[in-house]
């Protein structure tokens, strides 16, 4: 098939780059013309395991191509898909500005039948807006079908995730829409959910806040845990082998962050506000969230005693390892509450520290490894649980610290092993 993605970030690039992989023809749309001409020249403006492979390998072989012009792209293509950025407003709302600019400027160009395919993640009503918006500008009366059809990528594994899904779900009004989004899937052989527009639009978010909701619930029971001397470890081990429950996303930590979990929160909650429905537990699902990082600021300081002058390494940035994604990351947030406490900060990521200088600003030393930011350090704090800070030499680490203490925010470090090192070792709900 002809296929255009408007907006390429992390859902865009990867969802245009993959189709072209399964052998359609895809031409990427965006309005950032310094991020097109990069991709043209095959520089990626996200770090993804495998992407730059992918579009390259693509680009070379006539299936993938990039472009601002989206008229372009709408002209060559019968089926385009939606994947601009839907930022969340203060009250929690998405804004849809620039969904209804592409709707409108869609309509103004499509020549004959057109598929519109919501990829982004937009409240549920919005492919009704869509639909709204195409009409009034669709001064010939060009038909058309807007479909829903949410992505459900992990950053990190994106690639693996789109072409081993566990399910596909496609939001449709017409049996067209349905047969050409079936049609375009078929190759990866997975489960289809073929339901209305509206459900599909909800399915997203609601996939998104259970998830967090897990995540919350286990950092509760890791509190806990903390409190009375029990391991969370071995809690989650207990729970997760029951099938109903499963291990997935049982990970007790410093706290959710990233593109989707908090601002699908967010948005949930105000569509259900919106719709006369107090959404409340997911209220208290944000509010969890919250406190696990001011939560992480009292053991630094239960350890350190006084905080000025003191000096904490802080080890990953993003907010999930396999990614350079800095948005809501828990390590940026932690970070300001130390600076704010007079601590000299040093940070290291493997793939992050480019976009954390630009967001970080003074205060801050940015090292070339985790020996360096261990060295002369009062405190090493783990913000994002990379492998590579799995396999660290220890006993190095401990020469070089001024005071060998460990606060393991992933909590994936052997508590016995580090105290066996002579470390002072506090993980997340462990004993």
């Amino acid at each position: 098939m002809n296929i255009c993605v408007i907006g390429s970030g992390y859902v865009g690039l990867v969802t245009g780059s993959c189709f072209a992989d399964l052998g359609n023809n895809v031409i990427c749309v965006d309005n950032d013309k310094s991020k097109i001409a990069a991709l043209k020249r095959g520089l990626m403006p996200i770090y993804e395991l495998g992407l730059e492979e992918l579009v390259k390998r693509n680009v070379k072989e006539g299936r993938l191509s990039f472009s601002n012009n989206l008229r372009e792209g709408v002209k060559k293509s019968e089926v385009i898909f939606i994947s601009v950025g839907t930022p969340q407003k203060d009250n929690g709302e998405a804004d849809l500005t620039y969904v209804e600019i592409v709707a409108r400027e869609i309509a103004l160009s499509m020549p004959s039948y057109r598929l519109i395919v919501e990829k982004s993640t937009v409240p549920v009503n919005t492919g009704e807006w869509v639909e709204h918006t195409i009409n009034v500008f669709n001064k010939r009366k060009i038909k058309f079908d807007v479909a829903s059809n949410p992505e459900f990528l992990k950053e990190g594994s994106a690639i693996e995730d789109f072409m081993n899904p566990d399910r596909i779900v496609i939001g449709v009004k017409s049996k067209l829409a349905a047969d050409i989004l079936t049609e375009l899937y078929s190759p990866l052989k997975a489960p289809i959910v073929v339901t209305d527009i509206k459900s599909a639009e909800i399915i997203k978010h609601a996939s998104n806040s259970f998830l967090a909701a897990k995540i919350s619930f286990i950092n509760s029971i890791a509190n806990i845990c903390d409190k009375v001397g029990a391991d969370v470890g071995d809690v989650a081990r207990g729970m997760g082998l029951d099938k109903r429950i499963s291990k997935d996303f049982l990970n007790a930590g410093i706290g959710f962050g990233g593109s989707c979990f908090p601002k699908d929160l967010a948005a949930f909650v105000h569509i259900a506000e919106k719709n006369g429905y107090d959404f409340g537990i997911l209220r208290e699902v944000q509010k969890v969230n919250r406190s696990q990082k001011r939560s992480v600021m009292k053991k630094i300081e239960e350890l350190l005693w006084n905080l000025p002058r003191k000096t904490v390494g802080v080890l990953g940035l993003a907010f999930k390892p396999g990614t350079d994604d800095l948005r809501e990351a828990p390590s940026l947030e932690i970070i300001e509450m130390l600076k704010n406490e007079g601590v000299h900060v040093k940070v290291f990521d493997p793939v992050a520290m480019g976009k954390a200088r630009d967001l970080l600003g003074g205060g801050v030393k940015f090292c070339k490894n985790a020996y360096e930011t261990a060295r002369n350090s009062d405190c090493l704090l783990i913000a994002t649980e990379w492998n590579e800070f799995k396999e660290l030499d220890f006993k190095k680490i401990k020469k070089l610290m001024r005071q060998p203490i460990i606060i393991d925010g992933r909590n994936i470090y052997d508590p016995k092993e580090m105290k066996k090192l002579g470390f002072k070792y506090v993980g997340i709900g462990r004993r």
